[in-house]
């Protein structure tokens, strides 16, 4: 039996002006949630800065994840059953969001199914050592301690994750956890070699967790790839599915049409934006080979390519604060890496960990991925006008700055909201509003620019597409190479990670279409009293919330942006 681990304090919104007489019930029904979510998932608490059970994997049988569906279901129904008339104007606002997370969840769970057909335990495993590896919240001795724990659970851990595979497997997403299967070892050698330092008796603890771990993963390899001859190449939703999924994400009353019609018109726009920029970069050659020239300007080297995303984002940063743009803390802090080995089939550029909110001094941390595989052109998708705006993107005033000021919002269900069409729509927004603001607005970024937004429009496409049926995997791979010339070993890893994340991917250019109509019609609520500074502090303040609830929140601050 493991032990209850120790209480951890919360926190709530401050009491309304105007307080419901069911507002604390609501408050003492979401923590309540958000403890059993943290208990029963450690990586997820590590993830939040919480270090209770650093130690453990948690229970990944089918046993407790059907629990944890039937757990969330008696959730949703005592939050409904909160008269909207006992709530105050703030607690409802909660409530109803509440209710979309928990929703979301449920669907997952119960109609997606993606965690009974795909094995996910080497991601998890996986993250659950990055997190505690690659942040400094404790003296690496003890961080090292916590790691030790964690390869101990592992034989167990995905033991009890073969118990969630009793319908057949979908061949492709078991073959990207093999592959998870042959790389993960490499990280333990890497977290073996920072055990220099340790106590003989710690490090011997480590050494014996490590090897028994890699036969672990050896023997769920050999598993892995018996489960292909039974498996299946089915992964779609089909359209009936999709749809009800696109209505629960809550698009602003947007179904699946209308979605990918406004990807079709992303797509021709901004290849057309494309071509005239290139031709105002040199009208005597094709598309072709400006885009070829750009993508040749790239560091000699990774790590000289990791100096100039670091170089960037201090450029950045600076300039958000000199032109006033946005509110930037004094304490946030942002670390770049290399994208650890297990994750580069999965994220073949670049991805980022937002500052844990629990942590007393927490840290993002951006990863870069150096390539896919053994691509010798890897180095390409480094480019200097890439490097730009991947790292608007991901750091300021993307998503670091986004999530370092959203995770300062008391309320848990915000903390836990499902609005990838905000996080990533404010990252793809932050791009272009850069450029109206004057930061690296020379014709190669913009190319650069209209270049990430055509990728996002074909993921609009690809998503909506290959989950309705329309198109499979090969055809989806060249769709994506013709319109924006990526390496095809990076093309690929994008289309598989497609397959298993529905509607997630469109959420980046849908996300940002979203946030530049709410700017606009902001604009015309509040006329001269519209300020861009305001508008962005509001939107970060809020949370990282599905556009639908910033747009009612700002509307309810009766001509002024408040949160």
């Amino acid at each position: 039996m493991t032990a209850p681990s120790p209480e951890v304090a919360l926190t709530r919104p401050d009491p309304a002006a105007d307080p419901g007489p069911l507002d604390e019930r609501l408050y003492e029904l979401v923590e309540a949630r958000f403890r059993r979510l943290v208990r029963d998932s450690p990586v997820t608490a590590t993830y939040l800065g919480i270090h209770t059970d650093d130690g453990r994997l948690g229970d990944g049988t089918r046993d407790a994840l059907l629990g944890e569906i039937d757990a969330d279901r008696r959730h949703v129904v005592e939050i409904e059953a909160l008269d909207p008339e006992g709530l105050s104007a703030e607690a409802l606002v909660e409530r109803d969001l509440e209710v979309h997370n928990v929703r979301r969840t449920i669907f997952d769970g119960e109609v997606l199914r993606i965690w009974e057909r795909r094995s996910t335990a080497l991601d998890t495993v996986g993250d659950g050592l990055f997190l505690l590896f690659a942040r400094d919240f404790a003296p690496l001795p003890e961080r090292l301690a916590s790691i030790a724990g964690r390869l101990e659970a592992v034989p167990a851990f995905l033991d009890q994750h073969r118990t969630r595979a009793v319908v057949p497997q979908v061949r492709l997403w078991q073959q990207l956890e093999i592959e998870s299967a042959g790389e993960l070892p490499s990280f333990l050698d890497e977290i073996g070699a920072a055990a220099t330092g340790l106590r003989e008796s710690d490090r011997r603890r480590l050494a014996r967790a490590s090897e028994a771990a890699r036969a672990a993963i050896g023997e769920y390899g050999r598993w892995l790839t018996e489960s292909l001859e039974k498996g299946t190449d089915e992964w779609a939703l089909g359209r009936e599915r999709y749809d009800e999924l696109v209505g629960l994400r809550a698009f602003d009353g947007l179904d699946s049409d209308a979605v990918l019609a406004i990807g079709w018109q992303q797509l021709a726009e901004n290849r057309a934006a494309r071509a005239a920029t290139a031709r105002e970069i040199d009208p005597d050659v094709d598309e072709a080979t400006v885009i070829d020239r750009i993508k040749s300007d790239h560091p000699p080297t990774f790590e000289s390519a990791l100096d100039a995303y670091r170089e960037v984002m201090v450029r950045a940063r600076a300039h958000l604060i000199e032109r006033d743009i946005v509110t930037v803390p004094d304490d946030e802090r942002l670390a770049v890496v290399p994208t650890p080995e297990y994750l580069r089939n999965v994220i073949p550029f670049a991805a980022y960990f937002e500052p844990p909110k629990f942590d007393r001094d927490p840290s993002g941390i951006y990863i870069v991925t150096p390539g896919v595989g053994d691509n010798p052109t890897a180095m390409r998708e480094h480019n200097r006008s890439s490097i730009s705006n991947t790292s608007i993107h991901e750091a300021y005033p993307g998503h670091h700055l986004q999530l370092s000021v959203s995770s300062r919002h008391p309320s848990l269900t915000r903390l836990i909201a499902d609005a990838p069409e905000f996080v990533e729509g404010w990252g793809m927004y932050s791009e272009q509003m850069m450029r109206e603001q004057g930061f690296d607005d020379d014709a190669n970024f913009r190319l650069n620019m209209y270049t990430d937004a055509i990728w996002r429009a074909v993921r609009i496409i690809l998503d909506i597409r290959m989950h309705r049926g329309e198109v499979g995997v090969e055809e989806a791979i060249r769709f994506m190479v013709e319109h924006t010339s990526f390496e095809e070993a990076n093309a690929r890893a994008e289309v598989h990670r497609y397959t298993y994340t529905p509607t997630y991917q469109l959420s980046y250019l849908l996300g940002k279409v979203l946030l530049l109509q709410l700017r606009a019609d902001e604009q015309r609520r509040l006329g001269d009293r519209f300020s861009l500074r305001a508008f962005h502090d509001a939107l970060l303040r809020n949370g990282s919330l599905p556009i639908s609830f910033h747009r009612r929140l700002l509307a309810s601050a009766n001509g002024s942006h408040a949160s």
